[in-house]
Order: C-alpha cells, then structure tokens, then sequence
C-alpha cells in the first residue's frame, strides 16, 4: 500500500544532508512551506544553498537558517529584506554567496529541472551585470543568454490538499512555484493543510501528480486569524 504520510517534522526531514541544495516554494510568503522551513533549523544541516523567491523574513525559516551561519549560497530574485537581519553582515563579511537571477529566469530553471531541459536561452538580462560572463548567442538578430536549469536535493512545498500517494492541490496564489519545485527535486517533501481520502480530489484539480512527491506532512494552520505575515512580525518583535 503507497502511503507517504509522516507522522512528524522530523521524519519528514529525516535525510537532509549537509551541503544539499534545497528549493523553497511560496510567492511573498504565499504557499511557503513554514513549518518544514522551522523543522530544517531544527534538523540541522549545513553548508545549504537555498533557491527561493527571497531571502525570507524575520529569525525564523530561510532567515534563521542564515543568520545561523547554515547557508552556504543563496539563489533568490530578491535579496533585500527589513526582517532578516542576518543576511547582510554576512555577505559583507564574504561568509555567504549571493546568486540573482530575474523571477521569470529564475522559475524557467526551476521548471526546465523538471522537464529534464538542462539549460535555455532568454533574453533577459542580455546587456546588464546578471548576463556578464554567461554565454551568449544570436537568433534571428538578437542576443540571448545561456541559463541553467537548477536541480533539487530537497524540494519544501506547501500544498491546500493532499492524500496519501502524494497528489496535491495548491490554493490561487501557492501554485505559482509549488509545482515547478516538486518537480525539480530529488526528494520532495510537502506540508498539507488539508488531508484528504483517496479519490476526493478531483483528477483536474491534481496540481502535482503523487509520482513527484515522496513524503506528506499533515500540518494545519489551527485556525489562527491572523495572517502569516502578523504572525511572523509579532515573533519576530518578541525577541
């Protein structure tokens, strides 16, 4: 019987090796595996590069992680934040690498990982500081870049539903890298609102089949009203 429902954080992190590149679904917190991201501090691997949207908020998750030394390099398409007060002294002090790459790249490498596309070429960036040094080629009278697709060890998502094969089902805005992660990794790892039984999601409403997951945390919100966000700036503030 295919069952792939963790019973802990823990266990669904169980693995995770030093020196893992790790990619991190969610769109300005929106579908951001959270609580997988507090179990990675907790769980304690190192030498991490992490591929996100941001660099992440606050002392907690993506933040906690660098401001703890644990992250080798950062692949982000935004790399200013308020809350993390880790980053910054880092990369000033060389003790972190810094990789950015426009959003719409940066999901098209991501996406090219899980169609097996090892590199492309795109417009963006031609010209500018993030196109120096990569390989540059003319079609049709103008100038593309070379990127490469980037794989996962380790892929955190954040699913609305999920049953225990690992089909999953994002809700609006958490399917924008959600999908594209899962695919792109080697072990995805996924944290669900919502545990469903077999056959009651919809096929059409399958966002990412159960054959590119591998473990499944049931891990509900608890029905606190507040926004994500409210709930990270009041922690943040208390210490």
């Amino acid at each position: 019987m295919i069952d792939k429902r963790v019973r802990s954080v823990a266990e669904a992190l169980e693995g995770v090796k030093d020196g893992a590149t790790v990619l991190i679904a969610g769109f300005a917190m929106i579908g951001e595996p959270h609580i997988l991201l507090d179990g990675l501090v907790e769980q304690g691997a190192r030498d991490l590069t992490l591929v996100a949207n941001t660099i992440g908020r606050g002392r907690e998750g993506m933040g906690r992680l660098i401001e703890l030394g644990r992250v080798r390099k950062l692949i982000v398409s935004w790399a200013r934040s308020a809350t993390n007060v880790g980053f910054e002294p880092l990369y000033q002090a060389g003790k972190i690498e810094l990789e950015l790459v426009p959003q719409g790249t940066l999901a098209e490498r991501i996406r090219s990982a899980g169609a097996g596309v090892p590199a492309f070429y795109t417009p963006t960036s031609v010209g500018t500081i993030l196109g120096a040094g990569k390989e540059l080629r003319n079609f049709d009278g103008r100038d593309y870049v070379l990127e490469k697709a980037i794989f996962g060890d380790v892929g955190l998502v954040e699913a609305w539903q999920a049953d225990r094969w690992g089909n999953l089902t994002f809700k609006q805005s958490g399917r924008s890298f959600n999908p594209i992660v899962a695919m792109a990794s080697k072990l995805t790892i996924a944290q669900a609102e919502h545990m469903m039984e077999l056959g009651d999601i919809e096929p059409e409403n399958v966002h990412t089949p159960g054959i590119f997951v591998n473990r499944v945390l049931h891990a509900p919100y608890g029905g606190d009203p507040r926004t994500e966000e409210d709930r990270l700036l009041e922690r943040s503030a208390a210490r």
